[in-house]
């Protein structure tokens, strides 16, 4: 009552069904699993491959897809290929990642091959660095050698000089 202007669902009068209306409802449901069945029955008696097809429609149709009829032409169905069927020989495609790691790949290769050639700028530098240690142990080399040749000859080293 607190409510007085608003009148809830729960007081609306209800509306019942007919029992002869009912029971005609029954009778066609009926009549139509009885014609449904024999044409079932006739047709698996002609033609044993068809009935075996739709069973396994039936059992591929369970639960909600069985009702409703699904007509999306965008959905792909899974269908799964015997071994036989399967061909190894076809070109597989690649995903993205696929072909960005094989191209990485060979970049790095293609980069080695020009290094040990001495094409890139860091094999010319890794070359100038290794021509110029080369010369200052060639440098060292001969100092060794001149101070056991000429062991009394004392030798002055400076303090920029290296060994």
């Amino acid at each position: 009552s607190r409510f007085a202007g608003k009148k809830g669902h729960k007081g609306r009068g209800k509306q019942f069904s007919n029992p002869e209306e009912i029971d005609r409802q029954m009778r066609l449901q009926r009549e139509m699993e009885e014609k449904g069945g024999a044409e079932k029955e006739s047709s698996s008696e002609s033609e044993e491959e068809s009935s075996s097809d739709e069973e396994s429609e039936s059992k591929k149709r369970s639960g909600v897809e069985g009702l409703i009829e699904i007509e999306n032409p965008n959905r792909v169905s899974q269908k799964s290929k015997k071994v036989t069927e399967i061909d190894v020989a076809a070109p597989r495609e690649l995903s993205r990642r696929e072909r960005e790691e094989i191209e990485k790949q060979k970049s790095k290769e293609r980069y080695m091959k020009l290094h040990l050639e001495g094409k890139t700028e860091q094999a010319r530098a890794d070359l100038a660095r290794l021509a110029i240690i080369k010369k200052q142990r060639e440098e060292a080399a001969k100092k060794r050698e001149e101070l056991r040749k000429g062991k009394s000859t004392p030798v002055i080293f400076d303090k920029r000089s290296t060994i």
